[in-house]
């Protein structure tokens, strides 16, 4: 009896969406293929990002951003690199590195892109040592009235000194699976994205069932895809034998640009800048040579893989 009683209602929630998918347009449902990729250098301009003993993260992203982009320009004729920032500024020159991120998100929507790439850097809580440098007198009363007598006492000068991290390694963030509600309002606001062609601005086509069954069917998408990018990220790092932190999922409200990016999107952490070791790497050419190569030949395995190549 359970059995009927839940089974019933399927049939026609199932009929519709076979039917929808039966008279939508072709492109929605064709090879995927990756066509157009942003490169995100975080931070810029006034917002610095992480600091290490003299260098600093927006200037190590961007770096390895530009670097990255040109090796996929070189072997991707075909594909289009797209750069949230070329200097040291925030994208569009804003002062505002909240307003920059959506900034940031709107750029790669408008370009319509495949596949969206953060380039960070990691930062971690340093480790202190005590030291006490000497001696200092500190006064206290005890009583009331008449009755009240100061009290003199030595305590120790203390000085804390914050000593190198030692942390080191590199992960890549996706957007939570948890969360899919929140990036599905940005990929159902993409209306070329869902259907592939330029729509009729008159027609509110994510109002319509349809376009939401279509809308949650790419989000999952894009889930999946964003995790098997980032696996790849992770595993050509641990083969240049750097730390392999994993693949995390986040959702913190402040990763706009994995939130609001209408594709698959990963943020790189490629480091720890606060270890003395990573940042030097991270600073110098060999460092950003493997680092941007190893992003490198996940994106050209990820290519090859949604493409229907070898891996």
């Amino acid at each position: 009896m359970l059995r009927k009683i839940f089974l019933i209602p399927l049939y026609p929630i199932l009929f519709f969406v076979l039917t929808s998918f039966k008279n939508t347009p072709h492109r929605v449902l064709q090879q995927h293929t990756l066509r157009t990729i942003i490169i995100d250098a975080g931070h810029g301009g006034p917002d610095i990002g992480a600091v290490g003993a003299y260098s600093n993260e927006a200037d190590i992203t961007l770096a390895l951003a530009l670097k990255l982009g040109k090796k996929l320009e070189d072997s991707l004729p075909d594909c289009k690199i797209v750069y949230t920032r070329t200097d040291h500024n925030l994208p569009g020159g804003l002062q505002d590195h909240n307003l920059a991120n959506r900034l940031r998100a709107k750029i790669a929507n408008e370009n319509h892109g495949d596949l969206f790439i953060a380039i960070h850097v990691n930062d971690a809580a340093h480790p202190y040592r005590k030291e006490i440098e000497g001696q200092r007198e500190e006064t206290y009363y005890t009583g009331k009235g008449k009755k009240r007598t100061k009290h003199t006492h030595e305590v120790p000068i203390i000085k804390y000194i914050k000593l190198p991290a030692t942390i080191r390694g590199t992960l890549s963030i996706v957007w939570a699976v948890g969360k899919n509600d929140q990036k599905k309002e940005f990929v159902g606001a993409n209306e070329e994205e869902i259907y592939g062609e330029k729509t009729d601005s008159t027609v509110q086509y994510f109002d319509s069932p349809e376009a939401k069954i279509l809308a949650s069917l790419r989000t999952q998408k894009y889930f999946n895809n964003s995790l098997l990018v980032a696996g790849y990220v992770q595993d050509e790092f641990e083969k240049a034998g750097r730390r392999n932190l994993g693949v995390i999922q986040r959702d913190w409200e402040g990763i706009w640009v994995l939130q609001a990016t209408a594709m698959p999107s990963i943020l790189v952490e490629t480091g720890f800048i606060c270890t003395p070791e990573e940042e030097d790497y991270l600073n110098s050419e060999i460092g950003q040579e493997e680092t941007t190569n190893c992003i490198y030949n996940a994106v050209i395995r990820y290519k090859q893989n949604i493409e229907g190549g070898a891996r």
